[in-house]
């Protein structure tokens, strides 16, 4: 069942927006592994604007993530791609419909 999720949002500095989605694109395989991540969506919300939503059964499986892979790659990859740090959102989830 999904409890919990994080909200990342980011924007790209200029002239990085492909860089920027080609780095979520590559997420998708990091995340494949964790077997406590049961979505996790890169998105796009503007033309500079990204995120990420994901979500988890627990806080135990959140905090796995935080901890993980994708989230090493993001804050390695913060100076060079975004205009400001990453905003990192820890949501509860109080609806869902699953796939």
């Amino acid at each position: 069942m999904v409890k919990v999720g994080l909200l990342v949002r980011l924007e790209a500095k200029p002239g990085k927006e492909q860089a920027v989605a080609e780095f979520l694109r590559g997420g998708l395989p990091l995340v494949e592994d964790e077997p406590a991540t049961l979505t996790w969506y890169g998105i796009q919300l503007g033309p500079s604007t990204f995120g990420i939503f994901d979500t988890f059964p627990d806080e135990a499986g959140r905090k796995a993530h935080l901890g993980g892979k994708v989230a090493a790659a993001l804050m390695a990859s913060a100076d060079d791609l975004f205009s400001s740090p990453p905003t990192i959102e820890m949501v509860d989830i109080l609806a869902s419909k699953g796939a």
